[in-house]
């Protein structure tokens, strides 16, 4: 139990508490933001939460209960809707970082509003069970966290960086809308 508590209450540990509860906070304000705001927003609070996550000091399971789930169904619905709305147009981006990308013909479309949300979501849970105050709890929390850090929003992380790069340096207008290259948009008489 002692070596829990030096792992829950270690200086990373705290840090990455912290700026898992920011982004949590920006994406529950996120709703009706400017686009311009909130991609530079997000293209800072992203690398630290990853520079903190992967700083959390090794720790092992040690509770035998499963966690409690914070965030419902309609709450990852509001923010994935709520970015959604803000980035328009550029929400979607090709993914080129997936196993099924080896073997198909054509690009995967991914979300940003998807990421985010799918982030947004395992932070939440992790900070509401963190928040309770007990060791064991707060632990395992960390624990569930971290290996999904290393094995699932991580790399959702890293790739949506690179989307939200794109969109800050790369867009030649806001609100431009995505060009559609049907033979109807072309007139050839």
């Amino acid at each position: 139990m002692e070596s829990s508590s030096q792992v829950i209450f270690d200086k990373n540990s705290i840090e990455f508490v912290t700026v898992a509860a920011e982004y949590c906070g920006f994406m529950e304000r996120c709703k009706g933001a400017e686009r311009k705001t909130f991609v530079d927003t997000a293209l800072k609070i992203l690398p630290l939460l990853y520079l903190k996550a992967s700083l959390i000091p090794e720790c092992e399971l040690i509770g035998e209960d499963n966690l409690e789930v914070i965030v419902t169904e309609d709450d990852y619905e509001w923010i994935r809707l709520s970015v959604a709305d803000v980035m328009g147009a550029q929400d979607d981006y090709l993914e080129v970082f997936l196993p099924d990308m080896a073997y198909s013909e054509t690009p995967i479309k991914k979300c940003i509003s998807e990421d985010l949300a799918d982030i947004y979501q395992d932070l939440k849970d992790f900070i509401g069970v963190f928040q309770s105050g007990l060791n064991v709890t707060m632990n395992d929390s960390l624990y569930i966290c971290k290996e999904h850090f290393a094995e699932f929003w991580g790399q959702r992380l890293v790739n949506t960086m690179r989307a939200l790069h794109d969109v800050k340096y790369n867009s030649s207008d806001d609100n431009e809308e995505p060009v559609s290259w049907g033979n109807d948009d072309f007139d050839l008489a």
